[in-house]
């Protein structure tokens, strides 16, 4: 929440103010841009292996603070304890694994020609700006910066108004690792603080994950500097329920696919496309583990579904089921707000969904859950890619070749078989559509802000001693 000088944090399950911050100025975002442009021409000059000695320290940091950064997360956004502690540990899984790998990604790649030498160079680019959200507040930044950083990169972060307490506990972690002066700031501010950073002439490129709207105008304002952007935004996840599905633990993991971060994860399972043959099965077992999860006080370490961000998101879920309800939607659980402090919302299910309801169309961002039933694996892989976004999906089947295949139909950016989509430090993660531009994490979020050059070196000494 903002007026036209301070930002206010908001407790969700609460709803009591947390903290109030300055805006910085748009003179304060432009000295920030310039001190990292400074910063990055000694940043760049360290070797690999020297940037990778501050990561190790960034994990050292963050696994000794962990609990405290935990209740920072679940405070300021809702999430529930214990997965806010699992997001803090998976931060210093990313550090870990790019200290140990970033050499042999950003190494000079050989390639034969007639030439003396050839080889391909992977060199940073600069001052990379992140735009950056809410429901995953360290996380969401660990995975953009920690690859963007070791390939030689200075970061400026604009995080969520929502989280300011995580953006600056995270600016400080690397201050207390020992990172150099300048080399990770972040700025306060709302989205027009946003769009000054992305405008600034010091910044070289942008990585953003957010709304599909936030990444267009984001792209659209970096384009006017030709600035290279990732964009990763959001998506509607199919779940494919085969017939030879285990649909015990399908069920179960189907509930915490959904529920996840109280249903707001961009690769939480979206869309339940279930076989006609075992779809009366399964959704009974899917209502049976819904109705299982523990709603509540987000601190309590038993609780596994907290309230969701703000009030106007709640609105916004409660809009999707009531639509899916008056165009002929069964709820088959939930479907209602928990009268009382903060903004809570009961897991729902909603059967006999059709492509007329905002529920199947747009990202549901929250405790609900669409099933649709198809008749056969044909209808189900159509099913699955009629959706304007391609970020992740999931297949569900016991054939192992079968799953294989299946996933090479899917139009996304992620399949798994058998597995929550979750996001990996050893893949790559992004999507496609609407989902978004370019690739996180893995050798090929290492190289999306680095320069690929062509370096060619031809002999010429024959020549002179001939001569």
């Amino acid at each position: 929440m903002s007026n036209n000088s301070k930002i206010q944090t908001i407790n969700p399950a609460t709803g009591k103010v947390i903290s109030s911050y300055d805006i910085m100025s748009l003179d304060e975002i432009e000295h920030i841009a310039k001190n990292a442009q400074n910063a990055f021409e000694n940043w760049k000059n360290k070797e690999i292996l020297e940037r990778c000695d501050y990561i190790r320290d960034l994990a050292k940091i963050l696994s000794k603070n962990k609990n405290r950064y935990a209740r920072i997360v679940t405070e300021e956004m809702g999430k529930p304890i214990n997965q806010s502690i699992a997001e803090i540990e998976k931060c210093t899984l990313v550090c870990e694994y790019y200290s140990e790998n970033a050499e042999a990604f950003l190494r000079d790649e050989i390639v034969p020609t007639e030439f003396r030498k050839s080889f391909i160079s992977f060199e940073p680019l600069g001052v990379v700006a992140g735009i950056m959200p809410w429901n995953f507040p360290f996380w969401q930044v660990m995975r953009y910066a920690i690859p963007t950083l070791i390939a030689g990169n200075v970061v400026v972060l604009k995080h969520s108004s929502v989280c300011i307490g995580s953006a600056l506990q995270i600016q400080e972690a690397f201050k207390e690792s020992g990172f150099p002066e300048y080399v990770f700031q972040c700025i306060t501010g709302d989205y027009k603080a946003g769009e000054a950073l992305v405008l600034s002439d010091k910044i070289d490129a942008v990585s953003v994950t957010g709304s599909v709207n936030t990444g267009k105008r984001v792209a659209e304002l970096a384009s006017r500097g030709l600035k290279k952007c990732v964009l990763e935004l959001g998506g509607s996840d199919p779940f494919v329920v085969l017939e030879d599905a285990d649909l015990n633990q399908t069920a179960h993991l189907a509930a915490q696919s959904r529920l996840l971060n109280t249903g707001q994860s961009c690769i939480a399972a979206k869309r339940f496309i279930v076989v006609k043959d075992v779809a009366e099965k399964f959704s009974r077992l899917f209502v049976q583990n819904v109705e299982a999860e523990v709603i509540g006080d987000p601190l309590n370490s038993k609780t596994t579904v907290g309230p969701l961000v703000r009030d106007s998101q709640r609105q916004t879920l409660m809009n999707q089921v009531e639509d899916a309800k008056s165009k002929g939607g069964k709820i088959l659980t939930g479907g209602r707000i928990i009268v009382g402090d903060g903004y809570f919302y009961e897991p729902t299910i909603v059967n006999d969904v059709n492509h007329k309801m905002e529920i199947l169309n747009e990202e549901v961002f929250g405790p609900a859950a669409p099933i649709v039933v198809v008749d056969n694996e044909a209808d189900a892989i159509w099913e699955a890619n009629n959706s304007k976004f391609g970020l992740g999906a999931s297949i569900w089947t016991s054939n192992f070749e079968r799953g294989v295949r299946l996933a090479r139909e899917i139009r996304s950016g992620v399949v798994r078989v058998n597995e929550m989509v979750r996001s990996d430090p050893r893949l790559p993660f992004g999507g496609i559509k609407s989902s978004g531009i370019g690739r996180e994490l893995s050798q090929f979020g290492t190289r999306e802000f680095v320069n690929v050059k062509s370096i060619v070196v031809k002999d010429i000494s024959h020549k002179l001693l001939v001569e």
